[in-house]
């Protein structure tokens, strides 16, 4: 054959392409066992409680305005009643909330979600509730409203397991639901006509006890709102449109605090018009400006209580490696192959890549059933003994073949060392393929490339360096 090494060369590119189509297959079997985990959450809210929200105490009224207008013409001519009905509200003017969580698994088959349990203490302070005294807006008209209504709204009302009210030192009775047309869920109590007239406000505690999964979303809708929250787990994310005052996160859990004024929230007036609170509030684009979804929904913050240790994100990002993985090995083999002018193969490049996509597949489903570090370790040693006993062969001694399975096993190191990687996984990994570039470099720089055109397993012509 004339050139021998173009033709291994376009049969190393197929074995290539095929291992490729392979690394797509398993990519396809970790996004759809992510997806059945994301299932599994949704099935586990359903039946327990999805993420909550917590909007207030605040009251509100229900008023009618009517009044009378004359219509038609000569004989015709009539009194007809005309209306405006609107929704009369008060915000607290400092609304403080202590709060702990604590975590729980809750599995359905292999995966597990974590629920919480938030027992918090809310107190809220109103000033004069003139904001509850209607204003006519015609002349004459007639004004009827209804009785005021203190409420607390959730997310998902199937959470709440007890509450209790207190009003000054009176305990109130909480009955389901707001009587809010936006807000829907929850809990309420009636409070007197009296409180209308009060000139000193009032103010009110409540205990409450929660449960939810995955992530909870407060409202500040206090002039001054000072929320506290402290919980045994760990690996926090804070999002939303506010970040916390004061945070500390430990091994053991984290606490954190926020401190805010209506001077920095607009979420007094966005619950007033009804917008809803939705978990695109943040401003997922960082410096750019908020989608239009987010303009449109009431200011919030929250906590979600990821788990860092996704087997499944992690099994993700690992495949997005396959294809370095390959073509590192094969540059590892091709190299054994010039400097000690041997020969390989194309069924054994092909076999060998086959080993190392067989090492991604493996490592998700181990990890389905151990810790994610000792799966990846079970899988690594598995390969790594593979491909080091068959090199032994394939290169024809164990001498050559001991080196080459010690690379095998930095590689699967630094892959592991990535995947714990977050910020500085980008500067590790080009360092990492910098140091390799530079190595092939320097042991090929002795290599006529020209003399590869010689029958294959020439002796190649030294040059000068």
């Amino acid at each position: 054959m004339k050139h021998p090494w173009f033709t291994k060369l376009a049969a190393l590119a197929a074995i290539t392409l095929l291992l490729l189509f392979g690394l797509g297959l398993i990519d396809d079997v970790v996004r759809d066992r992510q997806r059945y985990r994301t299932l599994t959450q949704h099935s586990v809210a359903s039946s327990l409680a999805g993420p909550q929200t917590l909007m207030g105490p605040m009251i509100h009224s229900a008023c009618v305005e009517s009044w009378d207008v004359e219509a038609g013409t000569g004989a015709e001519r009539r009194r007809v009643e005309q209306r405006r009905e609107f929704l009369l509200t008060a915000m607290p003017e400092q609304l403080q909330l202590r709060s702990s969580a604590a975590l729980e698994e809750r599995a359905r088959g292999l995966h597990t979600v974590h629920a919480y349990t938030l027992q918090a203490h809310i107190t809220a302070q109103w000033a004069a509730l003139t904001s509850l005294q209607p204003q006519a807006t015609v002349k004459g008209s007639r004004m009827q409203c209804g009785a005021p209504i203190l409420m607390l709204a959730v997310g998902d009302a199937r959470g709440i397991r007890t509450a209790q009210l207190v009003l000054g030192e009176q305990p109130l009775a909480l009955k389901p639901g707001t009587f809010h047309p936006t807000y829907s869920r929850g809990l309420h109590t009636t409070l007197p006509e009296s409180v209308r007239d009060l000139a000193d406000g009032l103010a009110v505690t409540l205990e409450l006890e929660l449960v939810g999964t995955e992530r909870l979303s407060i409202v500040p809708l206090g002039s001054r709102t000072e929320v506290q929250m402290e919980s045994p787990w760990p690996h926090p994310s804070f999002t939303g449109r506010f970040l916390p005052s004061e945070r500390e996160v430990r091994n053991d859990g984290f606490t954190a605090r926020w401190r805010l004024s209506s001077l920095a929230t607009t979420a007094q007036q966005d619950i007033a018009q009804g917008k809803p609170v939705c978990e695109t509030a943040d401003n997922p684009e960082g410096y750019a400006p908020p989608p239009p979804a987010a303009r449109e929904c009431a200011d919030s913050f929250s906590v979600a209580f990821i788990d860092p240790v996704n087997p499944y994100a992690l099994s993700d990002r690992a495949t997005k490696y396959g294809v370095l993985f390959i073509a590192l090995t094969f540059v590892a083999v091709g190299l054994f192959e010039l400097m000690l002018r041997l020969r390989v193969h194309p069924v054994q490049y092909l076999l060998v890549g086959s080993a190392l996509c067989s090492f991604f597949l493996l490592l998700v489903s181990l990890s389905e059933h151990l810790p994610f570090s000792l799966a990846y370790a079970v899988a690594a040693t598995a390969c790594v003994l593979l491909l080091g006993y068959y090199a032994s062969h394939m290169l024809g001694s164990l001498r050559r073949g001991l080196p080459f399975g010690a690379g095998m096993a930095l590689l699967y190191g630094l892959l592991y060392v990535l995947l714990q990687l977050e910020q500085t996984a980008l500067v590790v990994g080009s360092i990492a393929l910098f140091a390799v570039l530079a190595l092939v470099m320097v042991l090929t720089r002795r290599v006529n490339w020209y003399g590869l055109g010689s029958p294959l397993g020439g002796t190649p012509a030294p040059q000068k360096p």
